[in-house]
């Protein structure tokens, strides 16, 4: 039976995050945040690396299935994650996107990697210093529909040379050429073949034909890099390719719906950043309310509630349900159970949720809250990537009628 409830371990490695959180990202997140691309935040990042990796957490992906107090049984590792993870959005979700770790690239090796590429790739986040993993999926003329990829892969002799564009890639520059990382690339092999026809392949860091060509400039997280990169004739070995090379007419269980299955399990941690996010919005707007002697009076009727009380209220509420949904998810990716219905439903409300809790966040502090004085501001800001990124909200609103329904795509598009 679900138990919301965490073990020794995971509190006392969850403090040390949070004291992190607190101490060495809360305090620089204007700074980050107004000095875009300008500041180089290797002191935080080496800082943050040893935390992660006294934790456990610099090599705890999503699909690593860390274990705790010694039970085989009982698999922890995407708990784990979404709690490091609220609490590091909690102090700047920017700078949490731009700490070392798996991310979703190193998701979709554990999710259709072979023991070989697993050792190759995801072994190098158990080695001793910072490494990035990036997914270029989107493209100029594909958004929320990865199956209409472009970028091409073509097989000659022992190599597979990928041509192509891939935009909005996190992380993208660091993976490529700022650490020992490496990109997975979405790619078709047969244009013919629709979505049986796309592959995702390994393409390491500082391989010749893959450059970074511009950084985004953008409305939130901008701590994070977030990367164009260009695919000119990138030659990658043979055995780079995740999955098999056949195109089925139903798909490839370890190409395409394989590495689409990486998002059951990334999604949890997607709205676990929006949560922490969310949370210390409502945190802050108590405080700042109880410097002015405001605080909400609970157990009392709704209807002898005062307007801002309401409204504080439901931000509690929209962030304590987003967090239990979260919690639900991960924990069911951690027993083995499918969590595709899950995934997407606390990922299509935290993001949504915590845009509106942030949005007034900004209210009730007013004009104050519109200004830079406070980060209030900015969390808004921040908390819209949640309700957009590994699929937005309309796109899980789909995923969640598709399995609800038993609708298939052609009668739910």
């Amino acid at each position: 039976m679900i138990n919301f409830q965490h073990g020794d371990l995971l509190n006392n490695l969850s403090a040390a995050v949070e004291q992190i959180a607190r101490e060495h990202m809360r305090p620089f997140s204007r700074e980050v945040d107004e000095h875009e691309h300008e500041i180089n935040p290797d002191s935080y990042i080496n800082t943050m690396y040893e935390v992660l990796k006294a934790t456990g957490g610099a090599s705890n992906s999503p699909v690593m299935g860390a274990k705790e107090g010694g039970d085989k049984k009982r698999r922890t590792g995407n708990v784990t994650s979404v709690v490091f993870i609220e609490k590091m959005a909690w102090g700047d979700c920017g700078m949490y996107l731009a700490t070392p770790m798996p991310l979703l690239g190193g998701a979709a090796v554990g999710a259709a990697g072979t023991p070989e590429q697993k050792l190759k790739f995801m072994g190098r986040f158990k080695e001793g210093k910072p490494k990035w993993a990036a997914m270029a999926i989107t493209e100029p003329g594909c958004g929320s529909d990865s199956g209409a990829v472009t970028t091409t892969a073509t097989l000659e002799g022992d190599s597979w040379v990928l041509n192509g564009e891939k935009i909005f890639v996190t992380a993208g520059k660091r993976a490529v050429e700022d650490s020992e990382g490496f990109v997975v690339v979405w790619a078709t092999v047969d244009r013919k073949a629709g979505r049986s026809g796309i592959k995702p392949f390994l393409v390491d860091h500082h391989t010749p034909g893959m450059k970074v060509t511009k950084l985004e400039h953008k409305h939130g997280i901008r701590c994070s890099d977030t990367a164009v990169l260009v695919f000119d004739n990138c030659k990658i070995p043979k055995e780079n390719l995740l999955g098999s090379a056949e195109v089925k007419p139903t798909g490839d269980s370890k190409g395409f719906k394989g590495v689409m299955a990486t998002f059951d399990a990334t999604r949890p941690p997607v709205a676990a950043s929006a949560v922490g996010v969310g949370r210390a919005a409502v945190e802050y707007t108590h405080e700042y309310l109880a410097k002015q002697g405001v605080a909400p009076r609970y157990g009392i009727g709704r209807n002898k509630l005062t307007a801002i009380e309401k409204d504080l209220m439901m931000m509690e509420a929209k962030v304590k349900a987003s967090w239990l949904l979260t919690l639900k998810a991960a924990w069911m990716s951690d027993i083995g159970e499918p969590n595709n219905l899950e995934a997407s439903i606390c990922k299509c409300k935290a993001g949504r949720d915590m845009v509106a809790v942030c949005q007034k966040a900004v209210e009730i502090l007013g004009p104050e809250g519109y200004s830079r004085k406070h980060l209030v501001e900015k969390w808004m800001r921040d908390a819209k990537i949640g309700d957009i990124y590994e699929g937005t909200q309309q796109i899980q609103k789909l995923v969640v009628a598709r399995r609800i329904f038993g609708y298939s795509r052609e009668q739910l598009a």
